[in-house]
Protein backbone atom coordinates (compact mmCIF):
# COMPACT_ATOMS: atom_id res chain seq x y z
CA UNK A 1 0.00 0.00 0.00
CA UNK A 2 1.33 3.41 -1.02
CA UNK A 3 0.86 6.01 1.76
CA UNK A 4 -1.37 8.98 1.01
CA UNK A 5 0.68 11.99 -0.13
CA UNK A 6 -0.70 15.51 -0.35
CA UNK A 7 1.75 16.20 -3.21
CA UNK A 8 -0.39 14.32 -5.76
CA UNK A 9 -3.34 16.67 -5.26
CA UNK A 10 -2.39 19.35 -7.79
CA UNK A 11 -4.10 22.62 -8.66
CA UNK A 12 -6.08 21.22 -11.62
CA UNK A 13 -6.04 17.45 -11.18
CA UNK A 14 -4.52 14.54 -9.25
CA UNK A 15 -1.24 13.15 -10.55
CA UNK A 16 1.32 10.71 -9.15
CA UNK A 17 3.94 8.07 -9.88
CA UNK A 18 2.70 4.47 -9.93
CA UNK A 19 4.06 2.48 -7.00
CA UNK A 20 5.55 5.56 -5.36
CA UNK A 21 2.73 8.08 -4.73
CA UNK A 22 -0.19 6.40 -6.51
CA UNK A 23 -1.63 2.89 -6.55
CA UNK A 24 -4.99 1.12 -6.64
CA UNK A 25 -5.53 1.65 -2.91
CA UNK A 26 -5.24 5.43 -3.35
CA UNK A 27 -7.49 5.25 -6.43
CA UNK A 28 -10.17 3.43 -4.44
CA UNK A 29 -10.13 6.08 -1.71
CA UNK A 30 -10.25 8.89 -4.29
CA UNK A 31 -13.33 7.15 -5.72
CA UNK A 32 -14.95 7.06 -2.28
CA UNK A 33 -14.20 10.73 -1.61
CA UNK A 34 -15.40 11.85 -5.05
CA UNK A 35 -18.49 9.67 -4.83
CA UNK A 36 -19.40 11.26 -1.49
CA UNK A 37 -18.87 14.75 -2.96
CA UNK A 38 -21.06 13.90 -5.97
CA UNK A 39 -23.87 12.52 -3.81
CA UNK A 40 -23.69 15.63 -1.60
CA UNK A 41 -24.54 17.63 -4.74
CA UNK A 42 -27.41 15.33 -5.63
CA UNK A 43 -25.43 13.52 -8.34
CA UNK A 44 -25.76 9.75 -8.18
CA UNK A 45 -24.10 8.76 -11.49
CA UNK A 46 -20.40 9.17 -12.37
CA UNK A 47 -18.88 8.58 -15.81
CA UNK A 48 -15.34 7.16 -15.82
CA UNK A 49 -12.78 6.41 -18.53
CA UNK A 50 -9.06 5.75 -18.88
CA UNK A 51 -6.28 6.46 -21.34
CA UNK A 52 -3.82 3.91 -22.75
CA UNK A 53 -1.37 3.77 -19.86
CA UNK A 54 -0.39 0.36 -18.53
CA UNK A 55 -1.62 1.19 -15.02
CA UNK A 56 -5.00 2.41 -16.32
CA UNK A 57 -7.13 -0.77 -16.08
CA UNK A 58 -6.18 -1.45 -12.44
CA UNK A 59 -6.66 2.17 -11.35
CA UNK A 60 -10.00 2.46 -13.18
CA UNK A 61 -11.28 -0.75 -11.57
CA UNK A 62 -10.26 0.45 -8.09
CA UNK A 63 -11.74 3.91 -8.74
CA UNK A 64 -15.06 2.32 -9.73
CA UNK A 65 -15.05 0.21 -6.56
CA UNK A 66 -14.52 3.34 -4.45
CA UNK A 67 -17.31 5.21 -6.22
CA UNK A 68 -19.69 2.28 -5.77
CA UNK A 69 -18.75 1.95 -2.09
CA UNK A 70 -19.82 5.59 -1.67
CA UNK A 71 -23.19 4.74 -3.26
CA UNK A 72 -22.54 6.20 -6.72
CA UNK A 73 -23.55 4.42 -9.91
CA UNK A 74 -20.59 4.06 -12.30
CA UNK A 75 -20.86 4.33 -16.10
CA UNK A 76 -17.54 2.99 -17.40
CA UNK A 77 -16.59 4.14 -20.92
CA UNK A 78 -13.43 2.00 -20.99
CA UNK A 79 -10.39 3.27 -22.91
CA UNK A 80 -11.26 6.73 -24.30
CA UNK A 81 -9.76 10.18 -24.82
CA UNK A 82 -10.28 12.61 -21.92
CA UNK A 83 -12.76 14.77 -23.90
CA UNK A 84 -14.93 11.70 -24.41
CA UNK A 85 -15.48 11.51 -20.64
CA UNK A 86 -16.39 15.23 -20.68
CA UNK A 87 -18.71 14.49 -23.63
CA UNK A 88 -20.30 11.70 -21.59
CA UNK A 89 -21.10 14.13 -18.76
CA UNK A 90 -23.01 16.24 -21.29
CA UNK A 91 -24.93 13.60 -23.25
CA UNK A 92 -25.47 10.79 -20.74
CA UNK A 93 -27.66 11.07 -17.67
CA UNK A 94 -24.68 12.06 -15.51
CA UNK A 95 -22.98 15.41 -14.87
CA UNK A 96 -19.95 14.10 -12.99
CA UNK A 97 -16.97 12.27 -14.43
CA UNK A 98 -13.42 11.12 -13.77
CA UNK A 99 -10.80 10.39 -16.41
CA UNK A 100 -7.89 8.17 -15.36
CA UNK A 101 -4.99 9.76 -17.24
CA UNK A 102 -1.36 10.73 -16.91
CA UNK A 103 -1.88 13.25 -19.74
CA UNK A 104 1.56 14.06 -21.21
CA UNK A 105 3.61 12.85 -18.23
CA UNK A 106 6.15 9.98 -18.49
CA UNK A 107 4.84 6.38 -18.70
CA UNK A 108 5.15 5.68 -14.95
CA UNK A 109 2.72 8.50 -14.10
CA UNK A 110 -1.04 8.39 -13.91
CA UNK A 111 -3.77 10.50 -12.39
CA UNK A 112 -7.34 11.81 -12.49
CA UNK A 113 -9.08 14.71 -14.24
CA UNK A 114 -12.49 15.40 -12.74
CA UNK A 115 -15.83 17.07 -13.42
CA UNK A 116 -18.19 17.41 -10.45
CA UNK A 117 -21.85 18.27 -11.11
CA UNK A 118 -20.95 19.92 -14.41
CA UNK A 119 -17.99 21.92 -13.02
CA UNK A 120 -14.29 21.27 -13.60
CA UNK A 121 -12.90 21.09 -10.08
CA UNK A 122 -9.61 22.66 -9.04
CA UNK A 123 -7.79 24.20 -6.09
CA UNK A 124 -9.71 23.93 -2.82
CA UNK A 125 -12.18 21.39 -4.24
CA UNK A 126 -9.32 18.99 -5.05
CA UNK A 127 -7.74 19.70 -1.67
CA UNK A 128 -11.12 18.84 -0.12
CA UNK A 129 -10.86 15.31 -1.57
CA UNK A 130 -7.45 14.92 0.08
CA UNK A 131 -8.83 16.12 3.43
CA UNK A 132 -11.75 13.70 3.22
CA UNK A 133 -9.37 10.80 2.58
CA UNK A 134 -6.91 11.92 5.28
CA UNK A 135 -9.72 12.10 7.88
CA UNK A 136 -10.97 8.72 6.68
CA UNK A 137 -14.32 10.47 6.66
CA UNK A 138 -16.28 7.78 4.82
CA UNK A 139 -19.74 6.62 5.76
CA UNK A 140 -20.59 3.31 4.12
CA UNK A 141 -23.46 3.76 1.66
CA UNK A 142 -26.81 2.23 2.58
CA UNK A 143 -26.85 0.75 -0.90
CA UNK A 144 -23.79 -0.10 -2.98
CA UNK A 145 -23.72 1.83 -6.27
CA UNK A 146 -24.27 0.05 -9.56
CA UNK A 147 -21.81 -0.54 -12.39
CA UNK A 148 -22.41 -0.50 -16.15
CA UNK A 149 -20.31 -0.11 -19.27
CA UNK A 150 -21.09 2.15 -22.22
CA UNK A 151 -19.50 2.49 -25.66
CA UNK A 152 -19.57 6.20 -26.49
CA UNK A 153 -17.30 6.06 -29.55
CA UNK A 154 -19.93 6.20 -32.30
CA UNK A 155 -22.02 8.90 -30.62
CA UNK A 156 -18.93 11.08 -30.18
CA UNK A 157 -17.68 10.66 -33.75
CA UNK A 158 -21.15 11.09 -35.26
CA UNK A 159 -21.82 14.23 -33.19
CA UNK A 160 -18.68 15.91 -34.51
CA UNK A 161 -18.83 14.62 -38.11
CA UNK A 162 -22.53 15.53 -38.29
CA UNK A 163 -21.84 19.17 -37.43
CA UNK A 164 -18.30 20.05 -38.54
CA UNK A 165 -18.06 20.04 -42.34
CA UNK A 166 -14.98 20.29 -44.53
CA UNK A 167 -15.32 22.45 -47.66
CA UNK A 168 -13.26 20.12 -49.89
CA UNK A 169 -11.41 16.82 -49.63
CA UNK A 170 -8.05 17.06 -47.85
CA UNK A 171 -5.26 14.63 -47.03
CA UNK A 172 -3.83 14.97 -43.53
CA UNK A 173 -1.16 13.29 -41.43
CA UNK A 174 -2.06 12.45 -37.82
CA UNK A 175 0.56 11.68 -35.15
CA UNK A 176 -0.90 10.40 -31.88
CA UNK A 177 2.45 9.49 -30.30
CA UNK A 178 0.93 6.13 -29.27
CA UNK A 179 -1.46 7.99 -26.95
CA UNK A 180 -5.15 7.15 -26.68
CA UNK A 181 -6.23 9.74 -29.30
CA UNK A 182 -4.81 7.34 -31.91
CA UNK A 183 -7.72 4.95 -31.29
CA UNK A 184 -10.21 7.56 -32.52
CA UNK A 185 -8.54 10.27 -34.63
CA UNK A 186 -8.31 8.35 -37.90
CA UNK A 187 -11.94 7.24 -37.81
CA UNK A 188 -13.15 10.72 -36.82
CA UNK A 189 -11.36 12.54 -39.64
CA UNK A 190 -12.29 9.87 -42.20
CA UNK A 191 -15.93 10.24 -41.11
CA UNK A 192 -15.56 13.94 -41.98
CA UNK A 193 -14.31 13.03 -45.48
CA UNK A 194 -10.55 13.38 -44.98
CA UNK A 195 -7.85 11.09 -46.35
CA UNK A 196 -5.75 10.21 -43.30
CA UNK A 197 -2.14 9.05 -42.92
CA UNK A 198 -1.93 7.57 -39.42
CA UNK A 199 1.35 7.75 -37.49
CA UNK A 200 1.89 6.02 -34.15
CA UNK A 201 -1.87 5.60 -33.69
CA UNK A 202 -1.48 2.17 -32.05
CA UNK A 203 -2.13 2.80 -28.35
CA UNK A 204 0.99 1.80 -26.40
CA UNK A 205 1.57 2.94 -22.83
CA UNK A 206 5.35 2.65 -23.28
CA UNK A 207 5.25 5.48 -25.91
CA UNK A 208 7.98 3.74 -27.95
CA UNK A 209 8.35 6.32 -30.75
CA UNK A 210 8.30 9.73 -29.10
CA UNK A 211 6.55 11.32 -26.16
CA UNK A 212 2.91 12.33 -26.84
CA UNK A 213 3.29 16.05 -26.10
CA UNK A 214 2.96 18.38 -29.11
CA UNK A 215 3.96 21.40 -27.02
CA UNK A 216 7.61 20.38 -27.51
CA UNK A 217 9.05 20.72 -31.04
CA UNK A 218 11.18 17.57 -30.72
CA UNK A 219 7.97 15.52 -30.55
CA UNK A 220 6.79 16.92 -33.90
CA UNK A 221 9.84 16.03 -35.99
CA UNK A 222 8.38 12.74 -37.31
CA UNK A 223 5.24 14.59 -38.40
CA UNK A 224 7.30 17.35 -40.08
CA UNK A 225 9.24 14.66 -41.99
CA UNK A 226 6.02 12.91 -43.06
CA UNK A 227 4.66 16.15 -44.52
CA UNK A 228 7.88 16.58 -46.51
CA UNK A 229 7.77 13.07 -47.96
CA UNK A 230 4.01 12.62 -48.55
CA UNK A 231 1.19 14.47 -50.29
CA UNK A 232 -0.54 15.33 -46.99
CA UNK A 233 -1.43 19.03 -46.81
CA UNK A 234 -1.36 19.50 -43.04
CA UNK A 235 -0.24 17.65 -39.91
CA UNK A 236 -2.13 17.22 -36.63
CA UNK A 237 -0.54 15.87 -33.42
CA UNK A 238 -2.18 14.95 -30.13
CA UNK A 239 -1.08 14.63 -26.53
CA UNK A 240 -1.38 11.43 -24.52
CA UNK A 241 -5.05 11.82 -23.56
CA UNK A 242 -6.36 13.74 -26.58
CA UNK A 243 -7.31 17.07 -25.04
CA UNK A 244 -4.52 19.10 -26.74
CA UNK A 245 -3.63 19.64 -30.39
CA UNK A 246 -0.39 20.41 -32.23
CA UNK A 247 -0.35 21.71 -35.82
CA UNK A 248 2.38 21.54 -38.49
CA UNK A 249 2.27 23.12 -41.95
CA UNK A 250 3.38 21.53 -45.22
CA UNK A 251 6.69 23.41 -45.07
CA UNK A 252 7.41 22.21 -41.52
CA UNK A 253 6.35 25.29 -39.55
CA UNK A 254 4.86 24.63 -36.11
CA UNK A 255 1.72 26.71 -35.53
CA UNK A 256 1.57 27.07 -31.77
CA UNK A 257 -1.86 27.24 -30.09
CA UNK A 258 -1.83 31.00 -29.46
CA UNK A 259 -1.58 31.56 -33.24
CA UNK A 260 -4.14 28.82 -33.96
CA UNK A 261 -6.47 30.76 -31.66
CA UNK A 262 -6.48 33.64 -34.16
CA UNK A 263 -8.21 31.47 -36.75
CA UNK A 264 -10.64 30.00 -34.21
CA UNK A 265 -11.47 33.47 -32.83
CA UNK A 266 -12.11 34.96 -36.29
CA UNK A 267 -14.40 32.04 -37.14
CA UNK A 268 -16.35 32.17 -33.86
CA UNK A 269 -16.66 35.97 -33.94
CA UNK A 270 -18.11 35.83 -37.46
CA UNK A 271 -21.21 34.32 -35.82
CA UNK A 272 -20.89 35.88 -32.36
CA UNK A 273 -19.96 39.55 -32.94
CA UNK A 274 -18.87 41.38 -29.79
CA UNK A 275 -18.27 38.15 -27.83
CA UNK A 276 -15.56 37.82 -25.21
CA UNK A 277 -12.64 35.52 -26.16
CA UNK A 278 -10.41 34.15 -23.37
CA UNK A 279 -6.71 33.37 -23.57
CA UNK A 280 -4.05 32.72 -20.94
CA UNK A 281 -1.10 34.89 -19.86
CA UNK A 282 1.40 32.82 -21.90
CA UNK A 283 -0.17 33.72 -25.27
CA UNK A 284 1.32 36.05 -27.88
CA UNK A 285 0.67 39.78 -27.55
CA UNK A 286 -0.70 39.68 -31.12
CA UNK A 287 -3.75 37.68 -30.04
CA UNK A 288 -5.58 40.42 -28.08
CA UNK A 289 -5.43 43.02 -30.92
CA UNK A 290 -6.43 40.32 -33.44
CA UNK A 291 -9.55 39.49 -31.39
CA UNK A 292 -10.43 43.20 -31.14
CA UNK A 293 -9.88 43.74 -34.90
CA UNK A 294 -12.30 40.88 -35.59
CA UNK A 295 -15.02 42.43 -33.43
CA UNK A 296 -14.40 40.57 -30.16
CA UNK A 297 -13.45 41.51 -26.62
CA UNK A 298 -10.11 39.98 -25.57
CA UNK A 299 -9.83 38.75 -21.97
CA UNK A 300 -6.45 37.57 -20.68
CA UNK A 301 -6.77 35.04 -17.87
CA UNK A 302 -4.83 32.67 -15.62
CA UNK A 303 -3.12 29.55 -16.95
CA UNK A 304 -4.72 26.18 -16.11
CA UNK A 305 -7.35 24.16 -17.99
CA UNK A 306 -9.74 24.09 -15.01
CA UNK A 307 -9.35 27.83 -14.42
CA UNK A 308 -10.03 28.72 -18.06
CA UNK A 309 -13.02 26.35 -18.13
CA UNK A 310 -14.49 27.99 -15.02
CA UNK A 311 -13.94 31.50 -16.44
CA UNK A 312 -15.53 30.46 -19.72
CA UNK A 313 -18.63 29.38 -17.83
CA UNK A 314 -18.67 32.55 -15.70
CA UNK A 315 -18.36 34.94 -18.66
CA UNK A 316 -20.41 33.01 -21.22
CA UNK A 317 -17.52 33.35 -23.70
CA UNK A 318 -17.87 31.08 -26.76
CA UNK A 319 -14.13 30.33 -26.99
CA UNK A 320 -11.07 30.12 -24.76
CA UNK A 321 -7.54 28.89 -25.29
CA UNK A 322 -4.20 28.27 -23.65
CA UNK A 323 -0.67 28.33 -25.02
CA UNK A 324 -0.39 24.71 -23.83
CA UNK A 325 -2.91 23.61 -26.48
CA UNK A 326 -6.12 23.32 -24.46
CA UNK A 327 -8.81 24.98 -26.62
CA UNK A 328 -12.30 25.34 -25.10
CA UNK A 329 -15.30 25.56 -27.43
CA UNK A 330 -18.71 26.73 -26.30
CA UNK A 331 -19.58 27.59 -29.92
CA UNK A 332 -21.40 24.54 -31.36
CA UNK A 333 -19.85 22.41 -28.59
CA UNK A 334 -20.10 21.99 -24.81
CA UNK A 335 -17.43 24.31 -23.37
CA UNK A 336 -14.68 21.80 -22.62
CA UNK A 337 -11.18 21.34 -24.05
CA UNK A 338 -10.97 18.75 -26.79
CA UNK A 339 -7.98 18.24 -29.10
CA UNK A 340 -9.89 16.00 -31.51
CA UNK A 341 -12.78 18.46 -31.84
CA UNK A 342 -10.32 21.34 -32.22
CA UNK A 343 -8.63 19.44 -35.05
CA UNK A 344 -12.01 19.04 -36.74
CA UNK A 345 -12.82 22.76 -36.41
CA UNK A 346 -9.38 23.67 -37.77
CA UNK A 347 -9.92 21.47 -40.84
CA UNK A 348 -13.32 23.09 -41.41
CA UNK A 349 -11.54 26.47 -41.61
CA UNK A 350 -8.49 25.31 -43.59
CA UNK A 351 -10.46 23.49 -46.31
CA UNK A 352 -11.99 26.81 -47.37
CA UNK A 353 -8.48 27.64 -48.63
CA UNK A 354 -6.57 26.21 -51.58
CA UNK A 355 -3.33 26.55 -49.60
CA UNK A 356 -3.95 25.89 -45.88
CA UNK A 357 -0.27 26.30 -45.01
CA UNK A 358 -0.18 29.80 -46.51
CA UNK A 359 -3.14 30.80 -44.32
CA UNK A 360 -1.45 29.43 -41.18
CA UNK A 361 2.00 30.82 -41.98
CA UNK A 362 0.48 34.23 -42.70
CA UNK A 363 -0.83 34.68 -39.15
CA UNK A 364 0.91 37.44 -37.14
CA UNK A 365 4.12 36.18 -35.58
CA UNK A 366 6.92 37.48 -33.38
CA UNK A 367 10.26 36.16 -32.14
CA UNK A 368 9.58 34.14 -29.02
CA UNK A 369 10.97 31.54 -26.65
CA UNK A 370 9.27 28.29 -25.77
CA UNK A 371 8.16 27.86 -22.17
CA UNK A 372 11.32 28.03 -20.02
CA UNK A 373 11.55 26.73 -16.46
CA UNK A 374 13.54 28.08 -13.53
CA UNK A 375 13.93 25.07 -11.19
CA UNK A 376 13.45 25.75 -7.47
CA UNK A 377 12.50 23.88 -4.29
CA UNK A 378 8.87 23.23 -3.27
CA UNK A 379 7.13 26.54 -2.46
CA UNK A 380 10.07 28.72 -3.51
CA UNK A 381 8.51 29.51 -6.88
CA UNK A 382 5.61 31.48 -5.38
CA UNK A 383 7.93 33.15 -2.86
CA UNK A 384 10.07 34.44 -5.73
CA UNK A 385 7.02 35.74 -7.63
CA UNK A 386 5.80 37.54 -4.46
CA UNK A 387 9.23 39.17 -4.09
CA UNK A 388 9.25 40.29 -7.71
CA UNK A 389 5.77 41.74 -7.34
CA UNK A 390 6.88 43.71 -4.29
CA UNK A 391 10.32 44.91 -5.41
CA UNK A 392 10.93 44.59 -9.15
CA UNK A 393 10.83 47.67 -11.37
CA UNK A 394 10.60 47.54 -15.14
CA UNK A 395 11.56 50.90 -16.69
CA UNK A 396 9.92 51.48 -20.06
CA UNK A 397 7.17 48.93 -19.58
CA UNK A 398 3.71 49.87 -20.87
CA UNK A 399 1.87 47.76 -18.32
CA UNK A 400 2.34 44.95 -15.81
CA UNK A 401 -0.36 42.27 -15.64
CA UNK A 402 -0.35 40.42 -12.31
CA UNK A 403 -3.39 38.12 -12.52
CA UNK A 404 -1.04 35.10 -12.76
CA UNK A 405 2.58 35.87 -11.91
CA UNK A 406 4.01 38.91 -13.69
CA UNK A 407 3.50 39.62 -17.38
CA UNK A 408 5.42 42.77 -18.31
CA UNK A 409 4.36 44.30 -21.61
CA UNK A 410 6.50 46.65 -23.70
CA UNK A 411 5.80 48.41 -26.99
CA UNK A 412 7.84 45.71 -28.75
CA UNK A 413 7.29 42.53 -26.73
CA UNK A 414 6.61 40.97 -23.33
CA UNK A 415 8.18 38.89 -20.60
CA UNK A 416 6.35 36.50 -18.26
CA UNK A 417 7.29 34.91 -14.95
CA UNK A 418 4.68 32.83 -13.12
CA UNK A 419 4.76 30.14 -10.48
CA UNK A 420 3.71 26.74 -11.79
CA UNK A 421 0.77 25.22 -9.92
CA UNK A 422 1.95 21.68 -10.62
CA UNK A 423 5.75 21.65 -10.11
CA UNK A 424 8.19 23.83 -8.09
CA UNK A 425 9.31 25.96 -11.04
CA UNK A 426 8.91 29.52 -12.24
CA UNK A 427 7.64 29.41 -15.82
CA UNK A 428 9.20 32.03 -18.09
CA UNK A 429 8.26 33.07 -21.61
CA UNK A 430 9.48 35.95 -23.77
CA UNK A 431 8.39 37.53 -27.03
CA UNK A 432 9.82 40.40 -29.08
CA UNK A 433 9.11 42.02 -32.44
CA UNK A 434 12.83 41.74 -33.23
CA UNK A 435 15.61 39.48 -31.92
CA UNK A 436 17.06 42.58 -30.25
CA UNK A 437 13.80 43.31 -28.42
CA UNK A 438 13.58 39.69 -27.29
CA UNK A 439 17.14 39.79 -25.92
CA UNK A 440 16.55 43.12 -24.16
CA UNK A 441 13.40 41.89 -22.39
CA UNK A 442 15.17 38.69 -21.28
CA UNK A 443 18.00 40.82 -19.92
CA UNK A 444 15.50 42.90 -17.91
CA UNK A 445 14.01 39.76 -16.36
CA UNK A 446 17.44 38.33 -15.64
CA UNK A 447 18.28 41.57 -13.79
CA UNK A 448 15.24 41.51 -11.49
CA UNK A 449 15.31 37.73 -10.88
CA UNK A 450 18.99 37.74 -9.93
CA UNK A 451 18.44 40.77 -7.68
CA UNK A 452 15.74 38.79 -5.84
CA UNK A 453 17.49 35.41 -6.04
CA UNK A 454 21.26 35.71 -6.71
CA UNK A 455 21.76 31.92 -6.78
CA UNK A 456 19.13 31.34 -9.50
CA UNK A 457 20.27 29.24 -12.49
CA UNK A 458 18.49 31.05 -15.29
CA UNK A 459 17.33 28.88 -18.21
CA UNK A 460 18.10 31.64 -20.75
Amino acid sequence: MVPLSKTIFKAYDIRGVIGSTLDEGIARRIGQAFGAAALAKGERKVVIGRDGRLSGPGLAKALAEGLQAAGADVIDLGMVATPMVYFGTNVLDARSGIMVTGSHNPPDYNGFKMVLAGEAIYGDAILGLYQTIERDDFKPADTQGGYSTHDIRDAYIQRIAGDVKIARPIKIAVDAGNGVAGAFAGDLFRAMGCDVIEMFCEVDGYFPNHHPDPAHPENLQDLIEKLKTSDAEIGLAFDGDGDRLGVVTKDGQIIFPDRQMMLYAADVLSRNPGAEILYDVKCTRHLGPWIAEHGGRPLMWKTGHSLVKAKLKETGAPLGGEMSGHIFWKDRWFGFDDGLYTGARLLEILTRELDPSALLNGLPQAYSTPELQLQLQEGENFALIDKLRADAEFPGAERVVDIDGLRVEYADGFGLARGSNTTPVVVLRFEGETPEALARIQKEFARVILAARPDAHLPF
